[in-house]
């Protein structure tokens, strides 16, 4: 006869302590990592990059001074999601305009107006409804038109990564238009 073993209480080993982070050596380290992708990322010829750089920068070690750093991945991890935050905000707000110029000498129709208005309306209520990458994405690739190889370099994917994921986002995006 087999008899029963009483459970063991699992007890969690600590951690080792990583060592404070030394603010200069993660700057001189990290400093033409965030150049790099904040210009690639906005394009070349943006003048706007040493200031998003600089503020990516500041952000950073305000951030780490906040306690906001926790320890619980590398510090360049760390850096690498402030960067990519702030590189999508900035495209964000550059692309912010108004989609149509009413032509010079004849006015705007006010029904087409609001023809319009109601449809990106409902439009952002089913984006809403999606996962936020997933919304992210059909927003930087439809209506920023940014390429899908710039849109892997923002999120650090590969650019098959980024195919599956609009794919995955169109077709819930017409399964909530067709539920709706």
């Amino acid at each position: 006869m087999i008899q029963p073993v009483a459970p063991q209480k699992r007890t969690r080993t600590k951690s080792p302590e990583k060592p404070p982070v030394d603010l200069e050596e993660v700057i001189l380290k990290c400093w033409p990592q965030i150049n790099f992708r904040v210009r690639k990322s906005i394009g070349y010829k943006d003048s706007n990059w040493e200031d998003i750089a600089s503020d990516i920068l500041m952000n950073t070690l305000v951030a780490i001074r906040e306690g906001k750093y926790k320890g619980k991945s590398s510090i360049e991890t760390f850096i690498y999601t402030i960067t990519t935050r702030r590189i999508i905000d900035y495209i964000r707000k550059k692309y912010r305009t108004l989609k149509s110029i009413p032509e010079q000498g004849r006015p705007p129709d006010p029904f087409e107006y609001v023809k319009q208005k109601e449809g990106d309306d409902l439009l952002a209520r089913h984006l809403r409804a999606l996962k936020p990458k997933h919304a992210d994405m059909l927003y930087l690739y439809y209506y920023m038109e940014l390429s899908r190889n710039e849109i892997a370099d923002i999120y650090g994917i590969t650019l098959q990564r980024v195919s599956e994921i609009l794919t995955e986002a169109k077709k819930s995006l017409r399964m909530i238009i067709k539920t709706q």
